[in-house]
């Protein structure tokens, strides 16, 4: 090749050459060195994290080139390490962040807190902080520096004598082990107190505390309630074992977090009606007029529609009441959470006087000393009223059934179902009879009653 042929080439090469290197040099103006972790500060070399509002934090500010996983650790003169963050994965771009001193969670050499130290503050003194980025292809780089840590509030906000009353509960409104109180002592004023059930995927379902005379996140002793959600209506978690956890976080942000454990059993809502049948009456009475001193008989059938056992107390179907009398004359008084069918009409003197149990002992379940209708199941309930006199100031007076929760409510689907006149024959004065006496079947209390 001659060397008029080969100058034109050598031309192009060297022109070539110096657009890439214009090219190389035009992005390192624009974009800075190829490092990923860049412009790293920190805005204060001293803090002082006591929430007074002077210095208690400073700002991390920093910069990555490209995808990382970032993390910021602080060592003190002893060589121990504390986290601040943890391979947090981030974006390309520019980063700031503020540290108030609180890290990881750490205990001291022979210190004795219960439950967990989430976050913490640092203890006074000098540490050397160093940021670490590492991108997808493993390269490391860091950059460091020293800070000052003086004047903290490290007293925790621990959590103390954390107890329930009862480790296993049945929320189902049925008068019985129905509620669990939690209770702790807080040593320190804090900024947040949370008492909450973990569910298994994570989500919490919080506790209410109640309002005593101990002010809300106050130095005392503090009371927590829980019913499972069922006094709104709410479903409660599935019957199983929980974590109950206790949280409390301070001004400077230290955190502590104790567990405790709670077993779920027979939860639900009650659900509860007086079957309809596709013919004839709901309540199916034996006469619509009755001679002074007759009884009558009703039949009705009750049904269990929810997921939860339906707890009931008697007296048992069958049994006869004399219409002067009430279920408190047969010593059968209101037990909070049993459901009974009942019998009233107006002008009563007593909110639905005639009571029986929702079903007879072959209907029903017993758990724990106590009768259950359970979900699903349907029992038949008979009851009978001797009439001594006539049922109020109307005659034929309208009587009707009611399928009561007792001290919870009268569903509007259950109060006053299928209302029927009663006629009571009276004669005149003058030929009034006069009913046999009978003995009141008063209920008797035995260990098993």
């Amino acid at each position: 090749m001659s060397s008029k042929r080969a100058t034109p080439l050598i031309v192009i090469l060297v022109a070539a050459a110096l657009v890439l290197l214009a090219v190389w040099l035009l992005g390192r103006v624009l974009n800075g060195d190829s490092s990923l972790l860049r412009n790293v500060t920190v805005r204060d070399a001293v803090i002082t994290p006591n929430a007074d509002g002077d210095s208690d934090a400073t700002l991390f500010q920093y910069a990555l080139s490209r995808n990382a996983t970032i993390s910021i650790h602080l060592d003190n003169a002893a060589g121990d390490r504390f986290y601040f963050r943890r391979e947090k994965p981030r974006g390309a771009g520019a980063y700031e962040v503020l540290f108030s001193g609180v890290v990881d969670g750490y205990r001291l050499r022979d210190e004795v807190i219960e439950g967990e130290i989430v976050t913490r503050l640092l203890r006074d003194g000098d540490y050397t902080w160093t940021i670490t980025a590492t991108d997808f292809d493993g390269v490391v780089e860091t950059q460091s520096g020293t800070l000052t840590i003086a004047e903290a509030d490290t007293e925790l906000p621990e959590i103390r004598n954390f107890t329930l009353d009862k480790s296993t509960f049945t929320p189902n409104r049925d008068g019985l082990a129905d509620r669990i109180l939690a209770q702790l002592y807080l040593p320190k004023e804090v900024a947040s107190l949370r008492v909450f059930l973990q569910l298994p995927d994570g989500r919490e379902r919080p506790i209410a505390e109640q309002e005593l005379d101990i002010p809300f996140n106050s130095v005392g002793r503090h009371y927590f309630d829980y019913e499972g959600g069922v006094d709104n209506g709410e479903t409660p978690p599935p019957d199983g074992t929980y974590p109950i956890v206790a949280e409390a976080e301070d001004l400077e942000g230290q955190r502590v977090r104790v567990e405790s454990e709670l077993t779920i059993q027979f939860g639900g809502v009650p659900r509860a009606y007086i079957v309809s049948p596709p013919t004839d009456r709901t309540v199916q009475w034996s006469a619509t007029a009755v001679a002074l001193c007759d009884t009558l008989t009703f039949t009705l059938t009750v049904q269990n529609d929810g997921n939860t056992p339906l707890r009931t107390t008697g007296p048992a179907p069958g049994t006869v009441y004399d219409s002067d009398w009430n279920y408190n004359t047969l010593g059968w008084h209101t037990e909070s959470g049993a459901f009974r069918v009942a019998i009233g009409f107006e002008n009563e003197l007593t909110t639905y006087p005639y009571r029986w149990a929702i079903g007879n002992p072959e209907d029903l379940e017993r758990i724990d000393d106590n009768y259950y209708l359970m979900p699903g199941a349907r029992a038949v309930v008979t009851g009978s009223i001797r009439v001594v006199d006539v049922f109020g100031v109307r005659n034929p007076q309208p009587i009707w059934a009611g399928l009561i929760h007792e001290d919870v409510e009268i569903s509007e689907f259950n109060n006053r179902v299928d209302a029927q006149d009663i006629l009571v024959d009276v004669p005149d004065p003058d030929n009034l009879p006069t009913c046999d006496e009978r003995p009141i079947p008063v209920r008797v209390i035995t260990p098993d009653s």
